[in-house]
């Protein structure tokens, strides 16, 4: 784990056996179970029941779907090493729900330790890094078979990014504020559905954010603001024009550096 810290690349945990480059399932369900089959044949996780479920409530509280023809299904729970990665690919696609509503024909599945709950960020922002640039995806999308796929995801390097005012998964902060928010006003029995969501999300972000945000939550009731037109709607106060414009159709976090509260893009009022 220390030389993950650093640097590390995705070669490092994805071996040729853990890529399926003709999936046979030809929905999101069946996709999931035909990678976890994988993962178990390979013994490389145990309980593939209870994991499938996991990977499925994660589904249901947001789409895994990235854009542009992939997903990065995951779960947290015990493995017996670090990490477990499969990485499937279906020429015809798989509707994943995507943000984009493009269907899927990469998904690279994701179970990481629970004693370890910094990793998937290293992972996630290693993948989105690459995933980003449109050559990349080229690559991954054109490959002619297993050893080619293989070869161009090899090349992802597992970093965070230095940066730390920009932190990953912005929606999923937002949707714990409202999950937060919402609880207040339920008896205790109600909140036990919720509950689960949040512990989701949870487990899923950076411990340090996570700290940040129940910090700020328990001081001003709140820790995720809105910016709209380029003015921060907890302070009021306009942002850097460079972050306004960055987070616009972003799944980043910006700090707002007035107030202290995360940023995220405002929802666009229909007309």
């Amino acid at each position: 784990m220390k030389g993950f810290l650093k640097s590390s690349y995705l070669s490092d945990y994805l071996k040729p056996s853990q890529i399926v480059f003709n999936l046979k399932a030809k929905d999101k369900i069946g996709v999931l179970e035909e990678l976890l089959d994988i993962l178990t044949k390979l013994k490389l996780i145990k309980n593939k029941k209870l994991i499938l479920t996991r990977i499925i409530d994660r589904e249901r509280l947001e789409s895994t779907a990235v854009g542009h023809n992939v997903a990065l299904p995951h779960a947290r729970v015990d493995t017996d090493g670090e990490l477990a990665v499969v990485v499937g690919r279906s020429k015809e696609g798989i509707d994943f729900e995507s943000v984009d509503n493009k269907k899927v024909h990469i998904i690279i599945l994701v179970i990481w330790n629970p004693s370890l709950p910094g990793l998937f960020n290293h992972l996630f922002a290693g993948l989105a890094q690459f995933l980003r640039k449109s050559a990349f995806r080229q690559r991954i999308l054109g490959a002619k078979n297993q050893p080619e796929l293989y070869k161009v995801l090899s090349e992802v390097e597992l970093r965070l990014p230095q940066e730390d005012k920009i932190i990953n998964r912005a929606s999923l902060l937002k949707k714990l504020q409202d999950i937060e928010l919402k609880k207040r006003k339920l008896t205790k029995k109600q909140q036990k559905e919720l509950e689960k969501k949040a512990n989701l999300i949870r487990v899923e972000l950076d411990e340090a954010l996570v700290t940040r945000f129940d910090r700020l939550m328990k001081r001003y009731g709140f820790a995720v603001a809105e910016v709209e037109e380029g003015v921060c709607q907890s302070c009021n106060i306009n942002v850097a024009t460079g972050m306004s414009s960055a987070i616009e159709g972003s799944n980043d976090i910006y700090v707002c550096e007035n107030c202290g509260k995360f940023l995220v893009a405002a929802k666009k009022r229909s007309k």
